[in-house]
């Protein structure tokens, strides 16, 4: 179905005006441009005729005088004498011929015995002058061949204007014969007239040009003059009609002697040779001139011609004629114009006549739909109006004026309409864009007060747990406060807040009583007010709180009621979302604070480390915030990277859940879920009482006397030397900072005593224990075993889950221990330091691995990615040599540089570990300034922890009185 296209009523009444204007402009205009159309071709024509004479008679300037001083010469030998020096005496007759002469540019005598003898004038040569290397003052030039003791030499001999020798120098002969020419060849051929060449390079100059040549008389040689073509060229040159005219003389070959092609560069004549060795001139149908060939290949009886030429979608005005030169072949010359450029001053008179009866169509149009369009005028504007609101334009407001009534209202009631959408989009939007909690409520109120004009307002809050409504905000005075004055129970049938929360958005009339009976947070008034009570409800339906909005006026506009209740919709999905968004953060930070107690519970070695981590790092957080100079002046935190941080600090250590407690807990070397020292003081108790029975065994057999006695006294060394080795044993047990290698030697020395167990020791033990038992066969009871010993059972295989490799996808850059633990009673008793073995150390270590993993499979929000990067920092070292990841300072960002030094500061400091005192303050100090020095730690953070007193603020919240000391910080800054 097709569809009319609707045009404006004014419109109509301009269609017969308008074609008329447009016929008679169309008639005028083409009427005149044929007329004078013609007239500039006909001028176009008579011009060609014109610059075809001038430029005829131009070439035969050229030619003419040439012949005739040829002619003249020829009638006697102008230069005699048998040397150079005899002839220099004639050559003012050779001068005398070139000077009369404009376009000749040298003339020379060639004889029959091969001499030669040229003079040039030097100012008008054309080509390279510095071939001839003429001295100041130079201006003629004489070029000789001549015979000297039966020799040809050859000269150059440089004259003044007043034909005085210069200097002469003469020159290797080159091997110029004018007898091998063809202009002397020419003319022995026809010696009784004047014969012009075909165009040549000139033996000296290169330059290409004719020659003028004829026998002299009574003389057995021929004179000759030449004309260079770059002269002829110059009798074309600025005989254009138009910028695109193109302009070529040539001879009866069709060689090219001059062209000039619209505006390109001048054409240079030059000789070609061919593939056969031949000489000849480029030809115009080598040329990139379509116009100019085919003009002449027009078959026309006469020699001239003028016609138009349609080439290359372009018609052309083109001329051809005929120049006779004397003495020798006629030229043409060929000339042709783009009608376009011809035409260029009617067209452009065209074109302004169309301008001008375009002007006057305008104007005609315009006064005849000028009364039409004041009618139709506010209709388009409110068109535009009604399209901006569809684009959702609601910058500007509407502002239409008409005569029409109609029309008025219309644009009136749209006007309000975009103001109340307007409104509307925008306090939705700011409700949505409103982050804050607080804020939002307030917004909320605020909003909804200015929309209905209101002079106070509530905002109230539901409370499932107690089911009532809770007062939060207050709007007095264009002013919103904070107020938690009433409650409101929900059961309260009378309060008129309630009965809207249960039937709907109702308006009241409040007396003067009623305000301070019902709404005792707002300020008294002594008349009648109106009551709008609007529940909030969120997208399901739910209640979410309610306004109360006291209007100081008994009647209120319907409008904004409307109005009121619609963005009642949007404030309470609004404050829903913020409510959730609270509450789900809310359950987030008790949930990480759960698990950080979790943490510190596990092990009284790090009771309260997960807690004080984070304090002591956004107390260096903030005072990097704070300062305004040095490598921390541009230092900021938005609200997202402070969650972040607290975020991160919270879960540094989350990863210590996967660690077993008894490493963490480990007090000693053979300690594991118990401490297995009591193992071997039982074997020591069992060797001494072997002691004990082999001495009474020996007394029950009979032994008497001093043997008695020296049983006794060996006895009693055993049962002292057992003591010894156990106080020994347990002494190491206890570990320490380092193990000299005597005691571990000791170790080994008492290891090697052996006991007798009787009992199996593969029977009411674990399935665990007992596969790692029956690596190695059961040995035959009763056995002797090692007091201390490392067997294959204490070796825990490490699986490939518990194994880091190189390509992790972490980027982890650990040495992982062969085993997972190796609980040998000789191998931890040796640990070198401490009571941790390489394998423990590394389960220690692990729990930053384990945090790593833990955290980056969580699916943080954007605005919280970098935490599994700033928590799995604390263990790094500036210098690269921490752990897991090895990274730099320059691959970690501030907040994990600041939780590395709240770490250890911490850990240094608290004094809730067991197995350690906590240090004063200014220990620490010293310890964390070797940390600097050796790059563990940030130079530049480390002095803002002192400088900013940091260190000194956290030591009063968590330190003991008696660890807080003096510390000068200006010896480690």
């Amino acid at each position: 179905m097709s569809i009319k296209k609707n045009v404006r009523f004014y419109i109509y009444i301009a269609y017969f005006f308008t074609g008329l204007i447009l016929l008679f402009a169309i008639a005028m205009g083409t009427v005149q441009f044929t007329r004078m159309s013609k007239i500039i071709l006909a001028q176009a024509a008579s011009s060609y005729t014109l610059i075809g004479n001038e430029v005829a008679s131009n070439v035969k300037d050229i030619y003419e005088p040439v012949k005739s001083q040829t002619e003249i010469l020829a009638q006697s030998l102008p230069i005699s004498g048998r040397n150079l020096n005899q002839r220099l005496t004639h050559v003012n007759y050779l001068a005398k011929a070139i000077i009369s002469v404009k376009s000749a540019t040298s003339a020379y005598v060639g004889f029959a015995d091969g001499e030669f003898f040229l003079l040039r004038q030097y100012a008008k040569s054309n080509g390279n002058k510095g071939i001839f290397k003429a001295p100041e003052k130079t201006a003629w030039i004489v070029q000789s061949t001549s015979l000297d003791a039966d020799k040809m030499v050859e000269h150059v001999v440089y004259l003044d204007d007043r034909l005085n020798e210069i200097s002469r120098q003469k020159i290797p002969l080159r091997n110029y014969d004018p007898r091998l020419r063809g202009w002397y060849e020419n003319a022995m051929k026809n010696p009784s007239k004047a014969n012009v060449s075909e165009p040549y390079y000139f033996f000296t100059t290169g330059q290409i040009g004719v020659t003028y040549a004829q026998k002299i008389v009574d003389a057995d040689a021929v004179v000759g003059i030449d004309i260079e073509l770059p002269t002829i060229h110059e009798t074309i040159k600025n005989s254009s009609v138009t910028p695109s005219t193109s302009i070529a003389l040539i001879d009866r070959k069709g060689q090219l002697l001059a062209w000039q092609n619209a505006q390109q560069a001048a054409y240079r004549p030059q000789i070609i040779t061919k593939l056969d060795g031949t000489q000849s001139m480029p030809t115009l149908a080598e040329q990139d001139a379509p116009v100019l060939n085919k003009l002449l290949e027009l078959d026309v009886t006469d020699g001239n011609v003028s016609q138009a030429l349609d080439v290359m979608g372009q018609t052309w005005a083109s001329y051809r004629a005929n120049i006779q030169i004397p003495g020798g072949q006629d030229l043409r010359i060929l000339i042709a114009s783009p009608h376009d450029e011809l035409l260029a001053d009617i067209i452009k008179m065209r074109q302004q006549t169309i301008m001008l009866f375009i002007v006057m169509l305008v104007i005609g149009i315009g006064v005849t739909i000028y009364f039409s369009r004041l009618a139709s005028k506010p209709l388009k504007q409110l068109n535009d109006e009604a399209s901006k609101i569809a684009r959702f334009d609601f910058q500007s407001p509407v502002n239409i004026q008409s005569r029409i009534k109609e029309i008025a209202d219309l644009a009136h009631s749209m006007g309000g309409m975009k103001a109340t959408i307007r409104s509307f989009l925008d306090i939705a939007s700011s409700l949505a864009s409103e982050t804050s909690y607080d804020k939002l409520l307030a917004r909320v109120l605020k909003e909804m007060s200015e929309i209905t004009d209101a002079k106070s307002g509530i905002l109230y809050l539901y409370q499932p747990q107690d089911q009532s409504m809770q007062v939060v905000q207050v709007y007095v005075d264009h002013q919103v406060l904070e107020s938690d004055a009433q409650r409101i129970a929900m059961n309260d049938e009378e309060h008129p807040v309630i009965q809207a929360c249960k039937s709907g958005s109702s308006i009241c009339q409040l007396q003067a009583a009623d305000l301070p009976r019902f709404f005792s947070a707002l300020p008294a008034t002594n008349h009648v007010t109106t009551l709008i009570a609007i529940p909030l409800k969120d997208r399901n339906n739910t209640l979410v709180g309610a306004i109360a909005l006291v209007i100081d006026d008994a009647d209120i506009d319907p409008g904004r009621q409307a109005m009121a209740e619609a963005v009642s919709g949007a404030a309470a999905v609004a404050i829903e979302n913020q409510r959730l968004i609270q509450e789900q953060k809310a359950l987030l930070e008790a949930f990480i604070q759960l698990i950080a107690s979790a943490i510190d519970a596990k092990s009284p070695y790090t009771g309260g480390h997960c807690q004080r981590v984070p304090v002591l790092t956004r107390l260096l957080a903030q005072a990097a915030c704070k300062e305004t100079e040095g490598p921390f002046a541009g230092f900021q935190l938005s609200d997202a990277e402070w969650e972040e941080l607290h975020i991160a600090a919270w879960l540094h250590d989350c990863g210590k859940v996967t660690t077993p407690e008894y490493i963490v807990d480990k007090a000693t070397k053979l300690e594991t879920l118990y401490d297995r020292i009591h193992e071997i003081r039982m074997r020591f108790e069992v060797l001494k009482r072997d002691a004990q029975i082999e001495y009474w065994q020996a007394i029950a057999n009979g032994a008497m006397g001093e043997h008695a006695a020296e049983l006794k006294e060996k006895r009693d060394k055993d049962i002292a030397g057992l003591d010894s080795d156990f106080a020994f044993i347990a002494e190491c047990n206890e570990g320490g900072e380092f193990m000299a290698p005597d005691k571990i030697a000791r170790i080994q020395r008492i290891a090697e005593r052996s006991w007798t167990r009787t009992l199996p020791d593969r029977i009411g033990i674990s399935h665990e224990e007992k596969e790692r038992k029956n690596r190695t066969p059961e040995a035959l009871l009763p056995t002797t075993e090692h007091l201390l010993n490392d067997k294959a059972e204490h070796i825990f295989p490490r699986s490939a889950r518990d194994t880091i490799t190189p390509d992790n996808p972490w980027g982890f850059k650990v040495n992982v221990p062969e085993h997972l633990y190796n609980r040998g009673e000789v191998y931890n008793l040796s640990v070198a330091r401490g009571t941790l073995s390489e394998e423990e150390r590394y389960k220690i270590n692990e729990h930053m691995i384990q945090t790593i993993m833990m955290l980056e499979k969580l699916p943080f929000p954007r605005h919280l990615a970098r935490v599994p990067e700033i928590a799995g920092g604390h263990h790094e070292k500036m210098d690269g040599t921490g752990y897991p990841k090895r990274l730099t300072a320059v691959d970690m960002s501030i907040p994990a540089r600041m939780m590395a030094i709240a770490d250890i500061f911490e850990a240094l400091t608290a004094t809730d570990r067991p197995y350690k005192k906590g240090k004063t303050l200014s220990e620490t100090i010293k310890i964390m300034s070797f940390m600097k020095k050796d790059q563990h730690i940030d130079a530049e953070l480390f002095g803002l922890f002192l400088k900013s007193g940091v260190y000194l603020e956290y030591a009063k919240m968590f330190m003991q009185a008696e660890q807080i000391d003096v510390v000068d910080v200006a010896h480690y800054v």
